[in-house]
């Protein structure tokens, strides 16, 4: 099973964890086998026509998380009548936490009645939403430095900081032997991240070294043309992922089932119910993302925060905090191949994917946005990608290499604190 499927599996069982009781009825391990996964959403469906009271009380009241929900409202009352931007950049960015975690738990519902291969590519689409619609309102106000911070970020996020955080809590629970993961598909996703390191590193060195062809043109022609190649090779990866090579990711997979005890996962809401669901979240989502976005160049001198910080550091870490929890939940639980398909495996489609995409969208907003994402960020991106292929290569973790890549975090966010980025953030 592909990183993206397992993505699916890791935040499904964290909302069973949280919604359960623990006398509550004994689950089975559910795998995404196409028969079997439409099979269960058909057989549970009865099971799951909830009350219009009882859908909300599922999505809105389930989880202690979404008492932060009541920011989202608070931010726009207080951007209305006091307009101080710093209070509503911290109350949006509050509010927007619990709505990214519903977001993927309606996801993952809707993804029980669609199979595996189209439920990985809803995955890929609203895996990284967040990041995305507030990505797309910062290019609509032309912070396009903004857009390329938060999607590096969110990249070194989870590289860095989940993956870390996962090797570190699994290796304290687990400390008599190092835990294994399945080093084939983890060497499969480096490789496409030092494809993506390919893509931003050309249109940088180009920049840098004044050899541009036609001045000012050649650099963002060979961005969006790159930009095109890579979401082709996206889409050759998700097919040789759920369709072609199943078997190198079904590896793993029976791993962690070996691994657990039965737990049966079935749909907890309706088909229509789930994309109800998804439609508002997002809908909410994007609303609170336009206040953000408006808050951010005045929060950064009401707070004394550089952009690059803000950017890089805290937008990420916020868009990312349910699936920060998942990871660590499963590593803890000795399933490290779910824990690297959140963790490498959204950064693969934040590389692959969300770039690209924000590209050929600043390319039809007719906004100037290229691959060059300044030299001092490309090298972290670079370096970063090499430290932990290096981590993955012996398909083994410990709690020390844990401890080694949450201390690269805190470098490169500390390098992140005092840089200053040469290029104006309206550019």
């Amino acid at each position: 099973m592909g990183a993206l499927e397992l993505e699916s599996r890791a935040v499904l069982e964290f909302e069973d964890e949280s919604l359960e009781s623990p006398g509550s009825v004994a689950r089975k391990n559910h795998s995404f086998k196409e028969g079997s996964h439409i099979n269960i959403g058909l057989n549970e469906c009865t099971k799951c026509r909830n009350s219009p009271w009882n859908s909300i009380k599922l999505v809105v009241f389930s989880t202690k998380l979404n008492i932060l929900m009541i920011f989202g409202p608070v931010a726009i009352i207080v951007d209305k009548f006091s307009g101080h931007p710093g209070v509503v950049f911290v109350l949006s960015l509050l509010g927007i936490i619990p709505l990214a975690e519903r977001l993927g738990f309606a996801t993952e519902q809707l993804a029980f009645f669609t199979g595996a291969t189209v439920g990985g590519l809803l995955n890929a689409t609203f895996g990284n939403a967040t990041e995305l619609i507030i990505s797309i309102f910062a290019l609509k106000s032309g912070m396009i430095r903004v857009v390329q911070q938060s999607l590096l970020g969110s990249i070194l996020s989870n590289m860095l900081l989940v993956l870390g955080c996962a090797f570190f809590g699994g290796g304290l629970v687990i400390m008599k032997r190092e835990q294994v993961f399945n080093k084939a598909a983890a060497g499969v996703n480096s490789g496409l991240l030092l494809m993506a390191v390919m893509g931003l590193l050309f249109p940088a060195v180009l920049h840098a070294t004044n050899t541009e062809l036609h001045f000012g043109k050649s650099e963002l022609a060979l961005s969006r043309f790159s930009s095109c190649i890579m979401l082709l090779a996206y889409g050759a990866y998700l097919y040789f992922q759920l369709k072609s090579q199943k078997t190198l990711y079904d590896m793993g997979e029976d791993d962690n089932e070996r691994n657990s005890d039965d737990d049966d996962e079935a749909p907890e809401m309706s088909m229509w119910e789930a994309i109800i669901w998804l439609s508002i979240l997002t809908i909410w989502i994007a609303v609170l993302s336009e206040y953000l976005v408006e808050a951010i160049e005045g929060a950064s001198k009401s707070l004394k925060l550089p952009m690059a910080f803000i950017s890089v550091i805290l937008l990420p870490i916020v868009g990312n905090a349910a699936e920060h929890a998942s990871a660590i939940m499963f590593a803890m639980k000795d399933k490290l191949d779910i824990s690297l398909g959140v963790a490498i495996g959204s950064s693969t489609q934040i590389a692959m994917f969300g770039i690209p995409f924000c590209v050929v969208i600043a390319w039809i907003m007719g906004r100037p946005m290229d691959l060059n994402f300044q030299l001092f960020e490309t090298a972290t991106l670079f370096i970063t990608v090499l430290v932990v292929a290096f981590m993955l290569q012996e398909g083994t973790s410990n709690y020390f290499k844990g401890l080694m890549l949450v201390l690269c975090y805190l470098i490169v966010s500390a390098s992140f604190f005092v840089h200053v980025d040469p290029t104006d953030i309206g550019e």
